[in-house]
Order: structure tokens, then sequence, then C-alpha cells
């Protein structure tokens, strides 16, 4: 499925103006067919799966517990 650059901007919550940039130097693929740029909306899942992987991660981090101290004896 193909989508212009606005509902790519919508689609990834970005604006407009930065999608064309990314378009611009070549991150984005895109196809032109005469009048506009459409992008290919499959080329973004693999990003959007580790971006939540990466979420999830972060996510576990935070929620894991502080270890207790450990009695180190000062050895001076």
């Amino acid at each position: 499925m193909y989508l212009t650059v606005k509902e790519t901007a919508e689609y990834l919550s970005m604006p407009e103006s930065y999608i064309e940039s990314l378009i611009a130097q070549n991150k984005i693929r895109t196809v032109h067919d005469g009048e506009q740029n459409l992008i290919f909306k499959e080329q973004f899942n693999t990003h959007l799966e580790q971006m939540e992987k990466y979420k999830k991660q972060l996510a576990d981090y935070y929620n894991e517990p502080i270890p207790e101290d450990i009695d180190v004896k000062d050895e001076d």
C-alpha cells in the first residue's frame, strides 16, 4: 500500500516537513507518479517493531526493583 507524504506523516506521527526532509536525504524510498511522491507503507514495519521492542525493554528496566545494598566491609 502506498501513502502520500501527508498520510505518511499522520501514520508515523511526524510533521510533513520532516518526512519531506527524509525523502530529500534518501532515507525514505518513494515512487513519483508524476504529481506527488508515494511512499510504500511496509518499509516502516521493521522500524516500528524495533521501537515497540525498545519501549518494552525500557519499561522493564524502569520497573525492575532496586537491589538491596550489599554489605561491603571497609578494608582500610
